[in-house]
């Protein structure tokens, strides 16, 4: 049976392209620095993100971890959005891995407030604080918003003002440059010093995402790496698939978001479903509902039972998203089943 798979992007099956790509990958060693596939992958990902060198890595979360742990040191304050990924959703590794604290700005939706960015900006010559040495921006954010290539450099600027430098956690960094209209991603990188982009989120690759930024911490994100277990052997196989992401799957984001917006629409007009249509700004639709908790509890099975896998209420909203093995005809039977559910006793 086949279910329509709205829980998120990374639920994506590689194409008969990677799959092919990988069947026939040239492989080495990549804890020997000989993999060939995977050398590509590096070399084309910081060209293409215009930064001088890039590690693949297993997860966003790792390369967000290596980033950390490349860019402080133990003790330091990383300047973070209080609802970003990594202050919310990546098990504290800030704390355990890189052993920083967080200091939040004003932020809506990941739109930080310059002048707040500015004032948590602290040095090391107060001995009772924390210093303040990393920003972190995410774009797009979790929320589904997209931050404007204004702030980005506005937040860019007093960072590097203050001597802090800027990591861009980019899991979905091509839907943001579709969303804002940016052929060349590059225009969204030129304002930060390293930036982690997924290569399985809504690109289609199995596996793995790519950090890049300065060869110098790109070396240092590399033995964090190692220390976090993320050294690979034949890489060269993920790496394949990597390449066909980053090359044929970037342009195609923008109908993941045509076709959350249709989603949007149709479930709006359901009763009792209220849909957040301003955040409707990549492949994502945040709603919220007037069902009771128990009606809300049998929500993702029977959305199963029908043909549809859908995550539950988290935070007190739902959250459906589109992706390459999401149809247009794929959102009408999805809002439909919603339909059903939502009219049943």
């Amino acid at each position: 049976m086949r279910y329509i798979d709205l829980r998120s992007d990374t639920v994506t099956q590689p194409t008969q392209a990677m799959r092919d790509a990988m069947a026939s990958a040239v492989v080495g060693d990549d804890v020997f620095d000989d993999d060939p596939t995977l050398h590509e992958l590096e070399a084309y990902a910081a060209e293409r993100l215009g930064k001088e060198a890039a590690l693949f890595v297993t997860s966003g979360m790792q390369g967000n971890a290596c980033a950390l742990m490349a860019h402080t040191r133990r003790g330091d304050c990383v300047v973070i959005d209080p609802h970003s990924h990594i202050a919310d959703h990546e098990a504290g590794s800030y704390g355990q891995l890189a052993g920083v604290s967080l200091r939040f700005p004003k932020s809506v939706d990941g739109t930080m407030d310059p002048a707040s960015v500015r004032a948590c900006l602290t040095d090391d010559s107060d001995l009772q604080v924390a210093p303040a040495t990393l920003v972190v921006m995410e774009n797009a954010h979790s929320s589904g918003a997209v931050v404007s290539l204004d702030n980005m450099r506005a937040v860019y600027e007093a960072a590097h003002e203050a001597g802090a430098a800027v990591h861009l956690d980019g899991a979905r960094l091509f839907n943001a440059a579709a969303a804002l209209g940016v052929s060349d991603v590059r225009e969204l990188t030129q304002y930060c010093d390293t930036v982690m982009c997924c290569l399985s989120k809504g690109l289609c690759a199995p596996v793995g995402s790519i950090l890049a930024g300065p060869k110098d911490l790109i070396w240092r994100a590399r033995r964090a790496r190692r220390i976090l277990g993320g050294g690979m052997r034949q890489a060269g196989f993920l790496a394949a698939a990597g390449l066909i992401a980053l090359r044929d799957m970037t342009d195609r984001v923008g109908e993941d978001h045509e076709n959350a917006k249709y989603l949007g629409s149709l479930l709006d007009e359901i009763d009792g479903v209220h849909v957040f249509a301003d955040r409707i700004q990549i492949d994502m639709v945040f709603f919220t509902t007037d069902w009771d908790a128990d009606k809300a509890a049998r929500y993702p099975a029977w959305m199963l039972e029908h043909g549809a896998k859908v995550t539950g209420c988290m935070g007190g909203e739902y959250r459906m998203v589109c992706h390459h093995d999401i149809a247009r005809a794929d959102c009408e039977t999805a809002a439909r089943l919603v339909r059903e559910f939502a009219a049943e006793g």
